[in-house]
């Protein structure tokens, strides 16, 4: 087997799932919760590492396509669905609970430093999140095309009368 097999033209289109599932392991390891200035790497909460490890599962699903020319388009929307599903629901719960928590700590210094009350620090969703969207919403569409592929390629055909009955 040579290398030239894997940049044969049915076979290119699985570069888009190899960059995507790099991309999406990438994620994990950029900031998803910035508070204020501080920003918060995605790597110490578990479902980062779900992120991470879903992302290496889409590049060598990619990469094992690539190399013995198989088509792997339903694992990978599966993968991609999951990484969408909890990247989703730690975009919307995340900077809501690391907010709180930075509420938290800052009372907690007001009170033992005596001081009034500072207003609550922002907490927004940092980049690695919305990289691993991106990222995961490639390969659920990459997952996509073999059912809109198959659909496709299976028209409805009228069955021809019987006449000679």
């Amino acid at each position: 087997m040579s290398l030239s097999g894997v940049f044969r033209p049915g076979m290119r289109v699985y570069f888009v799932p190899l960059v995507a599932g790099i991309a999406l392991a990438a994620s994990a390891f950029l900031p998803w919760v910035v508070v204020g200035d501080t920003a918060l790497k995605g790597v110490q909460y578990t479902s980062a590492l779900w992120v991470a490890a879903l992302g290496a599962a889409a590049a060598i699903l990619a990469t094992l396509s690539l190399i013995t020319r198989k088509n792997s388009r339903h694992p990978l929307l599966l993968v991609g669905l999951i990484a969408f599903g909890a990247l989703l629901l730690s975009w919307r719960i995340m900077p809501r609970a690391v907010g709180e928590r930075a509420l938290t700590v800052s009372q907690a210094f007001a009170i033992v430093e005596n001081t009034p009350m500072g207003a609550a620090p922002d907490a927004l969703a940092g980049s690695g999140i919305y990289l691993g969207l991106a990222a995961s919403t490639v390969l659920v569409l990459f997952g996509l095309t073999i059912v809109v592929r198959r659909r496709a390629s299976r028209p409805y055909v009228a069955a021809e009368p019987d006449d000679d009955v």
